[in-house]
């Protein structure tokens, strides 16, 4: 596909880009350019090709999240070791004021 000057000269419209004679001839040559690989790229054969969403094979590790249950022990101890509590909850700098 070749696009026109006038054609390129509205997509630099519509971007709000000034272009000037130079880059206007310089970007309708390299926009047909582009728009002509597209083309060549639409006529490679893909129907038997499944989908690929990356190709190295390594996948996310992570954990489901689960609630635990803490031993009352452990937590009691975790409590005692904070610096600044009120009552069982640990306490912590003000974020949003």
């Amino acid at each position: 596909m070749s696009l026109t000057r006038e054609q390129v000269s509205h997509i630099a419209h519509l971007a709000r880009l000034e272009l000037t004679e130079a880059e206007l001839e310089t970007y309708t040559r390299q926009l047909s350019d582009i728009l002509a690989y597209v083309d060549r790229l639409q006529a490679v054969y893909t129907d038997n090709i499944p989908p690929t969403t990356q190709v190295t094979g390594l996948h996310d590790v992570t954990r489901l999240d689960e609630i635990v249950t803490t031993d009352p022990a452990m937590r009691q101890q975790i409590i005692n070791n904070i610096p600044t509590k009120e009552g069982d909850y640990i306490k912590v700098k003000t974020v949003f004021e």
